[in-house]
């Protein structure tokens, strides 16, 4: 009894010190978490989340906005993800097929619409087959281990997206960057790596932050020079029309002219506009939303430091009203906060 007696007594003491010591270390960290946020909203680059209630398109509605919305910070440059057609596609796939398989491809199957899609995909873009990815983050976390071992280099460009970084990350070859769209500097490392196994080249097509344009025949007359392959993400430059066209050119010509700094390529529809501040770019977003215009602004660490900027991506379901709304949002906010 008193074996028991006193087994118990230590053990109890030893559960009371661990949760002492659990609910000190959980204190440490929350506060170390609090100071990180402090910091974070001390720069200007605390974000706070935006609630759209409803579905995505050009007007959507948010939440504590009474007035709707004008989106120019979507990647639906098309118009599709609101088109009544792809709408219809969606609901009547979902009566036929369900909504989803409840596992993964390799365990529960795939099904025939997917297929179809893939090859459909394919054809489109003149490649044999295509793999489908429920989003661009997958596909590239998951491309670059199952090629590569340790005896690989991947030569990737400094500015490339978020999504390549991590997929390179995952892998065991050599990495490598090379300066944003420099092919001076990629042909040096291509010249230093040429007793790896293979090479790969790694870029963006379009650069989503920035809207700049990959030099591609460049890029793959180097890499034929020196026996390399090339990756090429493209999601920000497949298929455009003449109407998204007229829509970007008037609108960074309009910037433009009222004294903004518009970044980028002229004929793409990512439209950076230079802000510089982090905090300015924060405010300039937030002061954007009380006169209708749905933007983001972007700072480090998705930007480099000092070359914060609201990004606008404008679509061919844009009309020109809604575009002349938008560049008098941005002259009223800019002569405001001293920007223009």
């Amino acid at each position: 009894m008193a074996v028991q007696q006193m087994l118990f007594g230590r053990v109890g003491l030893f559960h009371f010190s661990l949760i002492r010591s659990y609910s000190s270390t959980r204190q440490q960290f929350i506060a170390l978490l609090n100071k990180e946020l402090n910091t974070i909203k001390d720069a200007g680059t605390y974000k706070n989340e935006r609630v759209i209630i409803g579905r995505q398109g050009m007007e959507i509605k948010i939440n504590n906005y009474d007035m709707l919305m004008l989106n120019f910070c979507a990647n639906n440059y098309l118009g599709l993800s609101s088109h009544p057609e792809v709408i219809k596609a969606g609901q009547e796939a979902i009566d036929t097929h369900g909504a989803g398989m409840s596992s993964v491809r390799f365990i529960c199957g795939t099904q025939d619409i997917h297929r179809t899609l893939e090859q459909k995909l394919a054809k489109f873009h003149g490649r044999e087959d295509a793999i489908l990815y429920a989003a661009c983050f997958d596909a590239n976390g998951g491309l670059f281990e199952v090629l590569t071992n340790d005896q690989d280099a991947v030569i990737s460009d400094e500015l490339n997206h978020a999504s390549i970084i991590d997929g390179i990350r995952l892998c065991k070859a050599k990495r490598f960057r090379y300066k944003h769209v420099d092919l001076n500097d990629l042909e040096k490392i291509l010249r230093e790596t040429q007793n790896n196994r293979q090479r790969i080249i790694a870029t963006d097509g379009v650069f989503s932050m920035d809207g700049d344009v990959a030099p591609l025949k460049e890029i793959c007359d180097l890499a034929d020079r020196y026996n390399a392959l090339v990756f090429v993400d493209d999601c920000h430059a497949t298929e455009f029309t003449s109407s998204l066209k007229f829509n970007i050119s008037y609108f960074r010509n309009s910037l433009t002219d009222a004294g903004f700094n518009v970044m980028g390529n002229a004929n793409h529809p990512i439209c950076p506009v230079f802000l510089g501040d982090a905090r300015l770019a924060s405010t300039f977003a937030d002061e954007m939303l009380k006169e209708g215009i749905y933007v983001i602004g972007f700072s480090y660490p998705v930007v480099p430091k000092g070359k914060a900027r609201i990004r606008v991506q404008i679509s061919a379901a844009h009309t020109k009203q809604q575009i002349d709304q938008c560049i008098s949002a941005f002259k009223t906010i800019g002569k405001k906060l001293g920007v223009i």
